[in-house]
């Protein structure tokens, strides 16, 4: 703990604060002590424990995934209230552990948006990589009727998962923009030069031209 804090830096808490989160320290330091501890079950948990959120950044970084239960994943995800821990968990744990498919059903259905956000951005995950037996045009029915209005994180997860099934699936592409363009979600989101809106019919269409590019370079 006492070497976290002197990772922590002003400038880069200044930044942190300003998309929700609550700590100071260079992420690739954070990484870089990591390395040097390993991994490691126990102190995993005790930094988790602390409730420090660079600790509990670190405690994602040295654990061992599929050693948590379901109901420790679960209790984990609602203290993890910042974006950058919440994050981490679902994409280093949760997303690796046996439970990942249970939690994303259960979380998805949540009251609380935030729990909410986790299970869309792992049924995101999943209609990239094991689309069979999701219902995809039933999650862009729920998208198309809930994500306008939806808590900021949630609205997010839900975004990511429409452009997702217009990149991956083109079946269902031409639906996917269309709910996109009409509902307009994060159509003005500020977005760095060289980097692709997560505006969904502008994302769709980057990711899609840049697959035809690759497979007429390969063929």
């Amino acid at each position: 703990m006492a070497e976290l804090a002197g990772l922590e830096e002003p400038k880069v808490r200044a930044v942190n604060e300003r998309h929700g989160d609550d700590h100071g320290v260079n992420l690739g330091k954070l990484r870089a002590l990591a390395k040097r501890l390993k991994t490691q079950q126990e102190l995993a948990r005790e930094l988790w424990d602390t409730g420090d959120s660079a600790a509990r950044l670190l405690a994602l970084l040295v654990c061992r995934p599929k050693e948590f239960g379901r109901d420790e994943l679960d209790g984990m995800l609602r203290s993890a209230r910042t974006p950058k821990v919440q994050d981490w968990l679902v994409g280093y744990v949760v997303k690796k552990s046996p439970y990942a498919e249970e939690l994303r059903v259960a979380w998805s259905a949540d009251p609380d948006p935030v729990v909410a956000s986790a299970g869309w951005a792992l049924t995101a995950e999943r209609v990239v990589k094991k689309p069979a037996g999701l219902d995809l045009p039933g999650l862009l029915d729920v998208i198309e009727g809930e994500m306008k209005d939806a808590p900021d994180r949630l609205q997010w997860a839900m975004n990511t998962t429409l452009a997702q099934i217009g990149i991956e699936h083109a079946e269902l592409r031409a639906r996917a923009l269309a709910i996109g363009e009409r509902l307009e979600v994060l159509k003005d989101y500020p977005t760095s030069p060289g980097c692709t809106s997560p505006y969904a019919p502008v994302w769709i269409g980057e990711m899609v031209r840049r697959q035809e590019a690759q497979a007429t370079t390969s063929s």
